[in-house]
């Protein structure tokens, strides 16, 4: 394993984890066996980061975060505070279903807001934006705002973040980035 990241003196790292340059982690958090995390990460205090877990680069997981095995968090991904995810679909404590884990994929850029939680084998399309406290039960398309429980979508967001007002021919500006974004047959891609 690498050292070229800091890893509070509380944390806990398993066996056979690899964990890029530049990452932190924070009080109180555990990182257990075969995760990989990537370069200049932020795990912050008392997260916990299942087996197998795979994160991309510049991951930013706040406070109080539980991923669990079978989730695959791409590159520039923000995981919000108190926000989970579940990997088994019908959970009972008595039954062990460690074999039907399902696969969650957060793609590129995706946010996921305070207190929202994702079940499992739904994936979350690039930039998409999950409101605070949703609860995901359904693919979420890329750049696609959802909220709500159960998450309904309500709009589309650029990659900075910014809501898109489309206009009659289907073009949208992001008020920050000033790039121009296309929605046509309900996806929206950018210019």
């Amino acid at each position: 394993m690498s050292t070229d990241f800091f890893a509070h003196e509380t944390a806990v790292i398993d066996n056979n984890c690899e964990i890029g340059a530049g990452t932190k982690i924070w009080h109180f958090s555990h990182i257990m066996s075969n995760c990989t995390i990537g370069l200049n990460c932020n795990i912050g205090q008392n997260v916990v980061v299942s087996p197998d877990v795979v994160l991309g680069k510049n991951v930013k997981v706040q406070n109080n975060v539980s991923i669990y095995t079978g989730v695959i968090c791409e590159d520039d991904v923000f995981l919000g505070p108190s926000m989970v995810f579940t990997n088994v679909i019908n959970p009972r404590s008595a039954v062990n279903r460690k074999s039907e884990y399902l696969k969650t994929i957060v793609k590129e850029g995706a946010s996921i807001g305070a207190n929202a939680t994702i079940v499992c084998g739904h994936n979350i399309g690039r930039f998409a934006f999950i409101g605070a406290g949703a609860v995901v039960t359904k693919e979420v398309p890329d750049y696609a705002l959802v909220v709500g429980n159960p998450a309904r979508q309500t709009g589309w967001m650029s990659e900075y973040g910014h809501r898109l007002e489309f206009d009659q021919d289907g073009i949208a500006t992001c008020p920050e980035s000033k790039e121009k974004y296309q929605l046509k047959d309900n996806k929206v891609t950018k210019l």
